[in-house]
């Protein structure tokens, strides 16, 4: 039988919306759209490229509990608001991606909430034993 666990962030926005922030189905882990918002807190920065770099520790975070890593990773979707905060955030999707160059789409449209300006979804895949 295939493992199938949530993994949570604490994420008020898990419970109110009713989601985990990853879930873990075998070999795969599906890590939702994850947001700048740094979840101890609930806070989030005015800032496109500090809210990537949020959004790469809570993903890292799941990826961690789920027993792998960015290495892992096999899709990745960009979603902005704006088209014109995409570029000046590479640099620090270069850092988590660049070697592991997985499959990637960016998306304009828009989040749920304004403040947000990036949110990112991955696919990844454990290794087998």
């Amino acid at each position: 039988m295939t493992e199938r666990r949530a993994i949570l962030s604490g994420s008020t926005f898990e419970e109110q919306i009713g989601y985990a922030r990853a879930v873990v189905d075998g070999d795969w882990v599906h890590v939702s759209g994850t947001t700048g918002f740094d979840y101890t807190t609930m806070t989030i920065s005015d800032d496109v490229v500090e809210q990537a770099e949020q959004c790469l520790r809570n993903i890292e975070a799941a990826l961690a509990e789920a027993g792998c890593g960015f290495a892992d990773v096999v899709r990745v979707r960009y979603l902005l608001p704006e088209r014109a905060d995409f570029e000046p955030c590479w640099p620090v999707l270069r850092r988590c991606f660049g070697e592991v160059r997985p499959a990637a789409t960016m998306l304009v449209c828009g989040l749920a909430d304004v403040r947000m300006k990036i949110e990112i979804e991955v696919y990844a895949r454990r290794a087998t034993a």
